[in-house]
């Protein structure tokens, strides 16, 4: 059962799960299209945190799961969603967490970082390597195809894919064209240098939608790049070695 709380303006949904000993906190921001249950729940990644001693809380972002629908396009953008994160924390009074957000989530997670940098911990780049700062190209297309009136009506292969993924979760696909519609405020190489906290960047090695997790860990200081063998975007979420990187190095900062 999710909670939720006012973000200025709009419900958040999120979940809040600890052991009796905790060790920190983890912030776990969701990739497009998704949700905490399935980002998060479903890949076992919940389980194994709380397992491994931290304190997991979780949202679901705006537009998305069981948070507030929002149709217009000012109302996204990771800028604005990474807000969602900072009063999220501030509203559970948690100085400062750990953070990893997968895909459109580890955008949401760089802008945290550098808008709020004594909030995060450490940060966690799932699923977004170089193409961070490269950008996504194709947008339109994944729009028209969740306006679409049907699936029969989308011939883009990869647009037909995040149409099947947003059909998968159950998502509003209104609120979800708008939120992938809205203004992508860049992410520099120059920014990203400016980055103070340790990083992990964990991409699979047939990722082609988050790009080279070795070529975005170059651009940060002291990051670390972890790939994760024979995966792509979608099957790179829950892989057993991916887990593993990031509770390792969660510990090697603790």
């Amino acid at each position: 059962m999710m909670k939720t709380f006012d973000s200025a303006g709009v419900r958040i949904a999120y979940i809040d799960e600890a052991p009796a000993d905790t060790r920190a906190t983890i912030l776990l921001i969701h990739g497009f299209a998704s949700n905490v249950a399935t980002n998060w729940g479903a890949t076992g990644w919940i389980r194994e945190l709380v397992h491994a001693g931290y304190r997991v809380v979780a949202f679901d972002n705006r537009g998305h799961g069981e948070s507030e629908k929002l149709y217009e396009l000012a109302d996204y953008g990771a800028p604005a969603m990474s807000e969602d994160a900072r009063r999220l924390l501030e509203f559970l009074q948690i100085p400062s967490a750990h953070v990893m957000g997968y895909s459109m989530g580890a955008r949401i997670t760089a802008f945290l970082a550098l808008r709020h940098p004594q909030l995060v911990k450490t940060a966690v780049c799932g699923g977004r390597g170089i193409n961070m700062v490269r950008g996504m190209a194709g947008t339109g297309p994944i729009a028209h195809a969740l306006e679409a009136p049907t699936m029969d009506d989308v011939k883009n292969p990869t647009a037909r894919t995040f149409r099947a993924f947003a059909e998968q979760t159950k998502s509003d696909l209104r609120a979800l064209a708008a939120c992938i519609r809205s203004a992508r405020e860049p992410i520099t190489a120059e920014a990203l240098g400016k980055l103070t906290c340790p990083v992990l960047v964990a991409v699979g090695s047939g990722d082609v939608v988050g790009g080279s997790a070795e070529e975005l860990a170059a651009v940060i200081p002291g990051a670390e790049a972890f790939v994760i063998a024979d995966r792509d975007h979608m099957k790179a979420v829950g892989d057993r070695s991916y887990k593993r990187a990031v509770i390792e190095f969660l510990a090697r900062q603790s």
